[in-house]
C-alpha cells in the first residue's frame, strides 16, 4: 500500500506540472490572438452546431479556444477556457435555462476529438510505457466517433426536451 500511495504521489505531481504548463501555453494562445485565428479556422465547423451564438467574435474565440485545447488533448487545460466560453455564451444566449449553445459547448468539451492524447500519453510514459503515443489511432477513432455520436443523439432528442419558450 505505500508503495502504491507513493507512485501515486509521483504521478498527481507529474499530471499537476503538466496541467500547469499547459494551462500557460492556452493562457498565451489566448493572449497572443492565435485564439483568433483558431477561432477563424474553425468556424466553418462551428457556426452550425452554434447557431446565433457563433456570430459573437468573443463567444466564438473562447469556444475554439477550448475546441483546440482539446485537440490537443490537454482536457485539464481547457477549463478554464470553457468556463469563460460558457459565461459568454449565457450571455450572448440569455440567462434562463441552459441554452443549446453552452449544451453544445458542454458535450463538445466532455467527448472532445483529440489529435494529440498528451495527458494520456504523460500518464503512460510516467508509468513506463515504451511508445506512450502508440495509442493515437484508436484516441482519434474513438474520440471522432464520440463526438458525432454526442451531436447526433442531441439534436435527435433535442426536440424532447422544449425550453421554456416552447422551442
Amino acid at each position: 500500500m505505500a508503495e502504491g500511495a507513493g507512485q501515486s504521489v509521483t504521478l498527481l505531481i507529474s499530471i499537476t506540472g503538466l496541467m500547469c504548463f499547459w494551462s500557460g501555453v492556452m493562457e498565451v494562445i489566448s493572449r497572443s490572438g492565435l485564439a483568433g485565428a483558431a477561432a477563424r479556422l474553425l468556424r466553418p465547423l462551428l457556426r452550425p452546431l452554434f447557431g446565433k451564438a457563433s456570430r459573437d467574435e468573443e463567444a466564438m474565440e473562447m469556444v475554439s479556444a477550448n475546441v483546440t485545447a482539446n485537440l490537443l488533448g490537454l482536457s485539464n487545460a481547457s477549463t478554464p477556457i470553457g468556463l469563460r466560453a460558457a459565461e459568454r455564451l449565457y450571455t450572448v444566449c440569455g440567462r434562463r435555462g441552459a441554452p443549446d449553445a453552452v449544451l453544445t459547448l458542454v458535450t463538445l468539451n466532455s467527448a472532445s476529438i483529440q489529435l494529440i492524447p498528451s495527458t494520456v500519453a504523460a500518464v503512460r510514459s510516467s508509468l513506463g510505457a515504451a511508445a506512450p503515443f502508440d495509442i493515437m489511432p484508436a484516441v482519434w477513432g474513438a474520440s471522432v466517433v464520440s463526438v458525432l455520436v454526442v451531436i447526433f443523439a442531441g439534436r435527435l432528442l433535442r426536440p424532447l426536451f422544449p425550453d421554456e419558450n416552447g422551442k
